[in-house]
């Protein structure tokens, strides 16, 4: 008994050093593992094993955990300081609506931020972001997802301004003249998605073939922009604000590799 005793102290206050929460699984399962044992010396030294384990492992993963964690805070700390108290006029308006001038479409990429590149702030640009930053064509059935985040910021927030922007080195744009032209996947949605710029992919074949593949990537990146401009023009609420003028067509390429950005109109 008093061994027992002893033990769960020694858990308590290696719990408490450690800051591991009592009840995560490991830590349970050691405290119903000492509550069960006798006073037997072998079984008190397994009993210690496996809180030398908790005492190692637990500091560690807290501090793994908490990176992250601390990385966003203090970023937003930082967003709070300079840019949210330093403009209480602007997100008081923010609050109560909001009126974007432009609607971005981006590729997901971590090297491409349209709010840090253009210095927009909160209120300014309504920001889609996928794989490649493709458009799809109008297609009620297959692609609702991207028809209500073009829908909505045209109808409704009446944007006056459409622009694709592509950038150097896409892995979208890789994988799309990668892929096999048997229709043979190797990915789940990567491949069925990226071949909706198939017809860039075939501009690019055709003209460019004898470039090497990282040349073709670099004509690719550009082309699938013109594709997605010409797909943006089959919703019915986007031709329908081209042909009132109240809406315009950009197209845009941001090259990372020597930090220049070029824009057309489409």
């Amino acid at each position: 008994m008093w061994t027992t005793a002893l033990g769960c102290c020694h858990l308590s206050a290696i719990v408490a050093r450690s800051k591991l929460h009592l009840f995560t699984p490991l830590a349970f399962s050691s405290f119903s593992f000492l509550s069960r044992q006798s006073s037997s010396t072998h079984r008190l030294i397994r009993n210690y094993t496996i809180l030398a384990t908790l005492f190692t492992f637990a500091p560690t993963r807290a501090v793994e955990m908490a990176e992250p964690i601390q990385r966003l805070k203090s970023g937003f700390e930082h967003f709070k300081k300079e840019i949210y108290e330093k403009n209480p006029e602007k997100f008081r308006q923010l609050s109560e609506s909001q009126s974007p001038k432009f609607l971005i479409f981006a590729c997901a990429d971590s090297r491409v931020c349209p709010s840090v590149l253009f210095n927009f702030l909160p209120g300014e640009a309504f920001i889609i972001r996928s794989i490649a930053n493709i458009i799809p064509p109008y297609d009620k059935t297959r692609y609702s997802g991207t028809g209500a985040a073009i829908e909505y910021p045209v109808v409704f927030l009446k944007v006056e301004n459409i622009i694709v922007i592509g950038h150097s080195r896409c892995g979208g744009i890789k994988a799309l003249l990668s892929a096999q032209d048997d229709g043979t996947l190797s990915t789940e949605f990567i491949e069925d998605w990226v071949k909706t710029a198939n017809p860039a992919k075939e501009v690019i074949k055709e003209a460019h073939s004898h470039l090497s593949f990282e040349d073709q990537c670099s004509k690719c990146e550009k082309e699938a922009v013109k594709v997605y401009l010409e797909n943006l023009k089959t919703y019915p609420f986007v031709k329908e604000g081209l042909e009132k003028n109240t809406l315009s067509l950009f197209g845009g390429y941001y090259d990372f590799v020597n930090g220049s950005f070029e824009t057309w109109e489409a």
